[in-house]
């Protein structure tokens, strides 16, 4: 359907294991690049981006769990590196032979990941407020997992509970971390679904159960340091702290980086799109 003046479509990619879903913008014959949200956003959270990026073909996809792509197994569990998988099998049926990236926060370590264990599926890679793998000291490895199974049995045991409103569900996401409401707005417009008992949330309440494993950071700087193509990272002036001290202290590690800020908070490439797709519009016409 048209949107702003480009083409948006709904895209489906069935595994064997289940079905991905997602949005795709713009000409099919364009180069193309995989936009990946972050945790317990949505495909939608790329709109405003890809109004502002019309010589790409966008495919910005629901990760498992999250807007329209289904749910894992019942028992199964969110694991951050099967996201790795399911990306690979994603780009291998629909047969695109190189990609790009446009990815934010968690979406940016998936992306970062399969291109260091794929270096040669990947042209460019482009993230917004992340860069490379959460990690932990070795030693807190038995608590995290200890941790991570109590939070899943209660999640197992807890009856979800969902928005009355689709106000009252932006209102919420808003609580949750700062952004302009209008992205609020198109993020809870794919998280809800209207159900014979009301208004339901799209998203698996297992994505919110702790981690069992994180990585170590020599493991994390192995996939940093892996990554072969050209990265441009690009922080919020009012993103998350911890952001800047992960590049300040692993910006060594990659061979051909750019890091630039742009005005806004983690949210920034939904509230200040311009700003941010002038970035790598600049960064991709060099690349790709």
């Amino acid at each position: 359907m048209p949107f702003f003046g480009f083409f948006m479509t709904e895209i489906e990619v069935a595994l064997p294991h289940m079905t991905f879903r997602g949005l795709s913008f713009g000409d099919p014959e364009l180069p193309p690049a995989i936009a990946l949200h972050g945790w317990l956003d949505n495909a939608a959270s790329f709109i405003p981006l890809a109004e502002c990026l019309p010589d790409f073909h966008i495919i910005a996809l629901d990760l498992a769990g999250h807007g329209k792509t289904d749910h894992r197994a019942q028992g199964a569990h969110y694991h951050l590196m099967d996201n790795v998988q399911d990306l690979h099998q994603v780009i291998e049926l629909m047969e695109l032979d190189k990609v790009s990236f446009i990815s934010h926060s968690m979406g940016g370590i998936v992306s970062s990941v399969y291109a260091s264990c794929f270096p040669e599926k990947v042209q460019a890679l482009a993230v917004i407020e992340s860069f490379g793998p959460l990690t932990l000291e070795p030693e807190t490895s038995p608590q995290q997992l200890r941790e991570s199974i109590e939070s899943r049995i209660a999640s197992q045991q807890k009856t979800p509970r969902h928005p009355g409103s689709m106000d009252a569900a932006v209102t919420a996401r808003l609580m949750a971390g700062k952004m302009q409401r209008g992205s609020a707005q198109l993020l809870m417009e794919r998280n809800i679904e209207q159900s014979d008992e009301g208004l339901k949330w799209r998203t698996d309440q297992r994505l919110r159960t702790i981690s069992s494993l994180r990585l170590t950071e020599p493991q994390a700087n192995a996939f940093i340091a892996g990554v072969q193509c050209p990265w441009l990272t690009i922080l919020g002036s009012e993103g998350f702290e911890k952001l800047k001290v992960n590049v300040e202290r692993r910006q060594s590690l990659v061979n051909n980086l750019e890091v630039v800020t742009c005005d806004g908070g983690h949210h920034l490439h939904m509230d200040n799109p311009g700003q941010v797709a002038e970035k790598i519009s600049v960064f991709f016409g060099k690349y790709v």
